[in-house]
């Protein structure tokens, strides 16, 4: 996940271009009056809720803007900047990179989120990402009843140069895992990703299965899995709250990775899930190359949200 900083940062910023777009433009209709009154305070909330940002973070940016600028004349630039630093303050301490410990042979880190979110395209980036950092990495196909994933991380295995553990379609997913991890010990592996299905529509077999993981991997490993990784597709908005509190009932969810922002004008769920879970968030996505998922910079993230050159 390492490249030129000007590369990354110009996709990120085209890929938050249809939020930051659509809330500069309702920014600019809020200040016609170019001060900050009730009336226009009220405008600046609505247009944070519209971004996906969620009633209970709007209010707290609009209680931040009353404090610092009410009644006072201001334009759009002054407003964003203002946003984007009480932004960034709500999401600095989130912004924390995955951790990998050494000591751990090997580190297993489980990867889950629904069928669609990203999960197998997350994982064969981060193999990619630790491969070329010269650690040696297996991945599991946990998710056996998708033969179309199974697949896909064989290509992302053959592309990272790292061995995949499969099993025919239909298969138990904790069997898979206990086997992956078995492998993984035996060769002395730095990492195991293990990709899980997530299939919600029947939680209670999701569940099941999930507890199950963890259960077979404990036999081998009493810490294990030392990683969870929810991954959640910005596409869904709002719903990205209720994942979260799904997928923390069943797994010990130790942070969070959010794709397809690029695919969205619903960039400000990103904020409202960190006000409301306090989750690390370890990377985001704004494509499907093998740079595009990036460690999460709370300031970056949050000037380009509001369209602001930085």
């Amino acid at each position: 996940m390492s490249e030129s900083p000007g590369g990354w940062l110009a996709r990120l910023k085209s890929g938050l271009g249809k939020t930051s777009e659509q809330l500069s433009g309702k920014i600019s209709a809020a200040l016609v009056r170019k001060r900050l009154d009730t009336q226009t305070l009220e405008k600046l909330e609505e247009a944070l809720i519209t971004a996906d940002m969620g009633v209970p973070t709007a209010t707290k940016l609009s209680a931040a803007l009353l404090d610092q600028k009410f009644d006072k004349e201001i334009n759009d630039e002054e407003i964003k900047l203002a946003l984007a630093h009480n932004i960034a303050e709500i999401l600095n301490p989130l912004a924390i990179p995955l951790e990998i410990d050494p000591t751990n042979k090997p580190h297993v880190i489980l990867v889950v989120g629904v069928n669609g979110s990203g999960k197998t395209t997350t994982i064969g980036k981060l193999a990619k990402h630790w491969a070329s950092e010269g650690k040696s990495v297996v991945l599991a196909a946990g998710d056996t009843f998708r033969a179309a994933a199974v697949e896909q991380l064989a290509i992302w295995g053959e592309r990272a140069g790292c061995d995949v553990i499969s099993s025919d379609t239909g298969s138990d997913a904790a069997g898979l895992a206990f086997d992956a991890l078995k492998r993984a010990q035996t060769s002395k592996a730095d990492l195991l990703l293990i990709d899980t299905a997530g299939r919600l529509q029947n939680r209670e077999d999701l569940m099941g299965e999930l507890s199950k993981i963890i259960r077979v991997l404990r036999k081998l490993d009493p810490d294990a899995p030392h990683s969870c990784l929810l991954v959640l597709d910005a596409t869904v908005g709002q719903n990205a709250h209720s994942q979260v509190e799904i997928f923390k009932k069943i797994t010990d969810v130790s942070g969070l990775v959010m794709t397809k922002l690029d695919g969205t004008a619903r960039g400000g769920v990103v904020v409202a899930l960190a006000e409301r879970f306090g989750l690390p968030i370890y990377a985001i996505g704004v494509g499907e190359g093998e740079e595009d998922l990036q460690p999460f910079d709370a300031k970056i993230f949050a000037h380009n949200l509001l369209g602001i050159n930085s």
